[in-house]
C-alpha cells in the first residue's frame, strides 16, 4: 500500500514538472506540429470546439468532453475500485499476517512475502492493478492541462468565457474548493472509508488539498475538469461501494 501511494504521488509530482517544461503557454492550432500536439493536445481542442460550438460555449464543451473522457476510461476505473474494495476487504488477514511475521529476519520476512502473495492470490487481488488507470489518466490529464492553457493562449481563436460567473480562464477560488471537497468525499465515499491504512488516511486529505492548490494558480477550465470528472467518480463509488449500508452493519 505505502509502494502503491509512493507510486501515485511520484506521477502527480510528474504531471506538475511535465506540465511546466513543455510549450504550455504557445498558441495551438492545427499545423502545431510534434507527436503530442497532433495525436493528444489537438484532437482534445478539437473535440472540446465541436461541442462548444455545438452546444454555445466552451463551459459545456469541456463538460461534455469530460464525460466522454471518463466514459472510455471507466472499465479501468471500475476495475481500480473493485481492487481497492478487495484491498480493503483484506486488510484484516493482511494485519494478522503482519503481526505472525513480525520479526525482520530475511528468513521471516521471505515467509511473509510468500504468505501475503498468496493471501492476495486466492483472493483474487492484483496489487498493481490500481496504478493501471492512475498510469492511463496521467497522459489525459497533462493533455487537458495543455488543451485549456494552450486555447487560452489563443483568446480570439478560442473564448472560453464563462461557467455561470466564472471566467474559464482564470483561476477560480469558488470552484477550486469545490473541486477540492468533491475530491474529498470521492475518497470518503471510496477505498479510504474505513480503512486503518494510515496511508490512504494521508490520501484522504493531501489529494483534496493538491487539488484545491493547483486550482488556485491553474484556469477555473481545469477545475470544472475535476468536479465534473469528480462527481462521475463519486456515483461510481456509489453503486460499487454502497457507503449507505456502512451504517447498517
Amino acid at each position: 500500500m505505502k509502494k502503491r501511494l509512493w507510486i501515485m504521488l511520484t506521477l502527480i509530482a510528474a504531471t506538475v514538472v511535465l506540465s511546466g517544461c513543455t510549450e504550455f503557454k504557445e498558441p495551438i492550432s492545427a499545423d502545431s506540429k510534434g507527436f503530442w500536439n497532433e495525436f493528444i493536445v489537438w484532437p482534445l481542442v478539437s473535440v472540446i470546439k465541436y461541442f462548444a460550438d455545438l452546444l454555445g460555449s466552451y463551459a459545456w464543451g469541456i463538460i461534455i468532453v469530460t464525460i466522454i473522457i471518463r466514459l472510455a476510461i471507466l472499465p479501468l476505473m471500475i476495475k481500480q475500485t473493485k481492487s481497492a474494495k478487495q484491498m480493503q476487504e483484506i486488510q484484516p488477514k493482511m494485519e494478522e499476517l503482519k503481526k505472525k511475521y513480525a520479526s525482520k529476519d530475511q528468513e521471516t520476512q521471505q515467509k511473509y512475502q510468500q504468505e501475503m502473495m498468496k493471501l492476495m492470490s486466492e483472493s483474487g487481488v492484483n496489487p498493481l492493478a490500481g496504478c493501471l488507470p492512475i498510469l492511463v489518466q496521467m497522459p489525459i490529464l497533462i493533455g487537458f492541462y495543455h488543451a485549456i492553457s494552450r486555447m487560452n493562449a489563443t483568446p480570439d481563436a478560442f473564448p472560453l468565457g464563462s461557467f455561470f460567473m466564472f471566467p474559464l480562464a482564470e483561476p477560480s477560488i469558488v470552484l477550486a474548493i469545490t473541486a477540492g471537497l468533491i475530491q474529498y468525499i470521492v475518497l470518503f465515499t471510496g477505498p479510504a472509508m474505513n480503512n486503518s491504512n494510515p496511508q490512504m488516511k494521508m490520501m484522504l486529505y493531501i489529494m483534496p488539498l493538491m487539488i484545491i492548490g493547483f486550482g488556485m494558480v491553474l484556469p477555473a477550465a481545469l477545475s470544472l475538469y475535476w468536479v465534473i470528472g469528480n462527481l462521475f467518480t463519486f456515483v461510481q463509488n456509489l453503486f460499487i461501494y454502497k457507503p449507505w449500508r456502512k451504517e447498517d452493519k
